[in-house]
């Protein structure tokens, strides 16, 4: 490319991503697509909230093949009889899953060893390389985790938005023995296909992305100093496809930098995976099994119809529809969430009903 092309390109991603983030941010979006979001909360219930629990768990790191470092950090025993793998997503990190960090363990006791990792790109691992920013590559990484940090034994598998479209792919794409092992899945927030059809994912489609992505790979740190300068627009967007109603003003800044924490090739190139991502050949083998579809009422980014059509080809899953929630269910609505997890260990025979008892009281 020549240096005035390059030139262009750069000009023109920038005039693009402006294009985007404006509209992503603007207020005639948000209230296109019906959003209602709070400010400020009248109170902060989370306040003296320890979110950095999950920072003095056990650290460990799984290499993924094609040598990718994943930052894992985990709690009980390696011996524990089951293991449950909790996958994030889009522009998160492992901090995502405090709230069921926190309580389930102490619902499950050391039955359960909880597992939890930051994807390619996201949080402590490593950046990916060119062209690895797949769906594809992402239930790889999930496979190599479950190899390495948990050779033998029962699985529950836990993915969030793009994190359950890992788990899809890494069921897909498991072998026999080790897709055997899975005895029960949980799919937040999330859809087997389709992303781009409905809700705010309609803007990855647009043809001024295309510039973004062009200008991320030519000049990233320039895109980077550009996303830094138009964080305060994006902010009120950001929240609003996060949370529906009134919410922590700590939980709200908690989310808000994961997501400013990911480096903005990162972001537009799983932005791209997500667009063309479509898993629906691992549905045939959780199909049998125990589960669970959860999404909220207001979720802008997955609307409920993809966690309904996702159901239908789940038949031995429970639907649950958090009325109050948008994307980030899992951490607005913990108790929901974790209840509905619980109920799914106990059905999948993982946990039995009298463990934990003192907790669920």
């Amino acid at each position: 490319m020549t240096g005035s092309a390059r030139a262009r390109a750069v000009w023109t991603g920038g005039v693009a991503s402006a294009a985007v983030l404006g509209a992503l941010a603007g207020a005639h979006a948000l209230r296109r697509v019906g959003a209602s979001v709070w400010w400020p909360a009248n109170s902060d219930d989370l306040r003296d909230e320890d979110f950095l629990l999950l920072d003095r768990d056990r650290p460990d790191t799984v290499l993924a093949d094609d040598g990718v470092k994943l930052a894992v950090r985990s709690c009980g025993s390696e011996n524990a009889p089951v293991t449950a793998i909790f996958v994030h997503g889009f522009c998160n990190s492992m901090e995502s899953f405090h709230f069921q960090r926190r309580d389930l363990e102490k619902l499950w006791g050391p039955r359960v060893r909880l597992v939890f990792y930051d994807q390619r790109g996201h949080g402590r691992s490593d950046a990916p390389g060119p062209g690895s920013c797949t769906v594809a590559q992402l239930g790889r990484d999930l496979l190599a985790v479950i190899d390495q940090l948990a050779p033998a034994g029962p699985l529950l598998l836990v993915g969030h938005s793009m994190g359950g479209m890992a788990v899809l792919a890494g069921v897909a794409r498991a072998t026999e023995p080790v897709a055997a092992r899975v005895r029960a899945a949980a799919l937040l927030s999330t859809a087997a296909a389709d992303v781009t059809a409905t809700g705010v994912g309609q803007l990855l489609r647009s043809p001024a992305l295309d510039g973004v992505r062009l200008a991320a790979h030519v000049a990233p740190a320039l895109v980077q100093m550009g996303r830094t300068t138009t964080r305060q627009l994006l902010r009120p967007f950001l929240h609003v496809s996060s949370f529906h109603g009134e919410v922590s003003p700590t939980l709200s800044r908690f989310t808000t930098s994961m997501i400013d924490r990911v480096p903005v090739d990162t972001m537009v190139a799983f932005a791209r995976a997500v667009e063309l991502h479509d898993e629906r050949a691992a549905l045939p083998r959780l199909a049998p099994l125990p589960g669970l579809v959860l999404g909220g009422a207001h979720d802008l980014v997955i609307p409920f119809g993809s966690s309904r059509a996702l159901a239908q080809a789940l038949p031995n899953a429970d639907l649950v529809r958090v009325t109050d929630a948008a994307h980030m269910v899992h951490l607005q609505y913990p108790d929901v969430v974790n209840g509905a997890l619980d109920r799914l260990a106990v059905r999948a025979r993982l946990v039995g009903e009298s463990e934990g008892a003192v907790a669920r009281g």
